[in-house]
């Protein structure tokens, strides 16, 4: 009898339960998986695209995919590709989906408006003075245009999520039509084949597409995209970079990288240019990638200007990808009341695994 076996582990995992039983270990051929690249992930994602599409009853734009792979490759390093871009796409569609779900911001604030009148309303109502019945008439016109207008909201809120629900129907059953023209395939059924091939599938097509330009017009209240600024956002919640610095290009960051550090650093040019200039080479690859980037210390009198440089240095750092690591030692001269501030750059892989 004979059995064929596949199994999938980390090296770490590997040594640990395999490794040490020669008997086992030698049954299998071991096959090393890299890590994709990001042209990869991307490539991996448009796949997937359309199953979470299908799941989230969301629309994954491309750009979207592009910035899963690139923020989550320059951000993330602690996890893999693509696992750490799927989980940004998968959050992002799912955080669209809930806003669908959930009523607007808009429709919940008048809402809560018209809740407030109808209390005050209620409390005018047992007063008797001049007072309080001329408020009583202001706030009952007050109420009944909010009502009017939470009562349009709410039927225009309405409609769009019946646009959106047809739409994903239309999506479901041309994901179903292509499931049975594959199973047609491996059958040989040619007949069916062409029917689903050059009938419904091209039909539905066509009722997708005037669906979808349907909702970019009339869209008002719901969002059904996913785009690069919702990836930003999530990954934005997981690390705590600004959404705006992370959606800026790259470039624009390193080339006025030296004009950001003046504007904090004041008469400083010779460390500014020298921190700036490494940074560029690394960026550039000038450098040599199994180097760090650049070791410096602050060195000075007891004053603010070493720690703030190195702050805002630091902060400047974790915007253009580049991990850094503060450490505050005593001084190393007896009777010297001063701190060192020491900052170091290094490969994000290695910063990980704490060698520093």
């Amino acid at each position: 009898m004979n059995c064929t076996a596949f199994g999938a582990t980390t090296l770490d995992e590997y040594r640990q339960y395999i490794e040490k039983d020669a008997a086992l270990e030698r049954r299998f051929q071991k096959v090393f998986v890299a890590e994709p690249s990001v042209e990869d992930t991307i490539a991996i994602l448009r796949g997937l695209k359309e199953r979470y599409e299908l799941h989230h009853h969301v629309q994954i734009t491309d750009p979207a995919i592009v910035a899963a792979a690139t923020l989550s490759h320059r951000y993330i390093a602690d996890r893999q590709l693509p696992d750490k871009a799927i989980d940004l796409i998968d959050e992002a569609a799912s955080s669209i989906r809930m806003q669908i779900d959930s009523k607007p911001e808009e429709l919940d604030r008048l809402d809560r408006r018209i809740i407030q009148l109808k209390l005050e309303q209620q409390a005018l109502m047992k007063e008797s003075d001049e007072a309080s019945k001329k408020r009583l008439d202001m706030l009952n016109e007050e109420l009944e245009d909010k009502e009017r207008q939470y009562s349009e909201l709410e039927e225009e809120w309405k409609a769009e999520k019946a646009s959106l629900s047809g739409t994903q129907t239309i999506k479901a059953e041309l994901e179903q039509a292509k499931i049975a023209i594959e199973q047609a395939r491996r059958v040989g059924d040619l007949a069916r084949m062409s029917e689903l091939q050059y009938g419904k599938i091209p039909e539905l097509e066509k009722q997708l597409e005037a669906a979808t330009q349907s909702e970019g017009k009339t869209m008002r209240l719901l969002r059904n995209k996913v785009t690069d600024a919702e990836i930003a956002e999530v990954l934005a919640r997981w690390t705590g970079i600004p959404v705006a610095r992370m959606l800026e290009g790259e470039r624009d960051k390193l080339l006025r990288m030296e004009q950001d550090l003046h504007s904090r650093v004041i008469g400083q040019n010779e460390a500014v240019e020298a921190v700036s200039n490494a940074i560029r080479r690394s960026r550039a690859g000038l450098s040599d990638p199994n180097r760090p980037i650049g070791s410096f210390l602050f060195l000075g009198r007891p004053v603010w200007v070493k720690p703030n440089c190195a702050k805002r240095w630091l902060t400047l750092c974790s915007t253009v990808m580049m991990p850094w690591c503060v450490s505050i030692c005593p001084s190393l001269w007896r009777n010297t009341p001063c701190l060192v501030w020491s900052v170091r750059l290094q490969d994000m892989s290695v910063m990980k695994k704490g060698v520093i």
